[in-house]
């Protein structure tokens, strides 16, 4: 037997991001979820000033504002496992197998996804090794 899965509210996301993010901000508009906050990946780690764009029936987009651009390690001349370098349109889930989908809170599941790839960010950075796996874009 198949079970339909509840589909949180726009409003409701946007509460629980608040809640473990109270210097954070949001807006709803259009059906669609703009969240603002700092993710620090750990305590000697840079602040990343994130936005995730939510909108009904479509997978969260996630960009780092801040810093921008993202420093590249020497050599390289895009970022790894983005959709877009220049936008710092970060992948990080693989949309096919359905890791994410509408019945999760961002708050849990993307947000910490968003802060691992960014603690594997700056290990790339400092190595020059990509060690968070993903698939190649």
């Amino acid at each position: 037997m198949v079970t339909k899965k509840h589909k949180i509210p726009l409003v409701v996301q946007a509460k629980k991001l608040i809640s473990y993010f109270p210097d954070s901000i949001f807006t709803i508009k259009n059906n669609i979820l703009i969240w603002k906050g700092y993710l620090q990946p750990t305590e000697i780690s840079l602040k990343y000033w994130i936005k995730v764009v939510y909108q009904r029936e479509k997978h969260p987009d996630i960009y780092v504002l801040d810093p921008k651009p993202l420093v590249l390690p020497q050599g390289k001349t895009k970022l790894k496992h983005v959709y877009d370098t220049k936008k710092q349109h970060l992948c990080i889930y693989y949309k096919d197998v359905q890791e994410w989908d509408e019945a999760k809170f961002i708050a849990d599941t993307i947000i910490p996804w968003t802060s691992e790839w960014l603690f594997h960010y700056e290990i790339w950075v400092a190595t020059g090794i990509w060690h968070g796996g993903g698939i190649e874009h």
